[in-house]
């Protein structure tokens, strides 16, 4: 069951991180939450489709590209594998690209913008690490929340 972002806000006022209004939907899914994976990496994406080969078990990968608008990290392939080992959904300081193949698959994706030239693949990427964008520190194992007003972030999944 889908918890709103503004009634995490609401709720949680003194914790909440609220991510600076600049990403739009590119996913099947609207709504998406779960503990947070994170992986840094600049126009190079050969990091991120190892971490979506595993379990998801529900989790959100939040990708720093460095806000890099020249290249997608994530494409049609990588989101319908994202799926299909059910990861939540994935952030992406970044672009994506395949926009008619991503509304189709069943995974939340929040990215800055589209571009139609893939990433390089020369094995850069760092993972689990904190990263930082948008306004928001998001480190391994905090617990995110996304719809359309936006994404925020707790330390911790909520008990209520």
């Amino acid at each position: 069951m889908h918890r709103p972002t503004a009634d995490i806000c609401d709720a949680h006022e003194a914790s909440v991180q609220v991510c600076d209004p600049l990403f739009g939907d590119f996913g099947g899914r609207l709504e998406f939450e779960g503990p947070i994976v994170t992986v840094e990496t600049f126009e190079d994406n050969s990091s991120v489709r190892p971490i979506l080969e595993e379990d998801g078990k529900g989790r959100v990968l939040v990708i720093d590209g460095a806000g890099s608008t020249r290249c997608a990290l994530v494409g049609g392939n990588i989101a319908t594998l994202a799926a299909e080992r059910g990861w939540a959904g994935i952030v992406i300081h970044g672009c994506v690209r395949d926009a008619h193949e991503l509304d189709e698959v069943p995974v939340g994706i929040k990215a800055l913008a589209l571009a139609p030239r893939r990433s390089e693949k020369r094995g850069r990427g760092t993972r689990d690490v904190p990263v930082s964008f948008a306004g928001v520190r998001f480190e391994p194992g905090q617990y995110l929340f996304a719809d359309r007003d936006g994404i925020v972030v707790l330390p911790e999944r909520p008990a209520d």
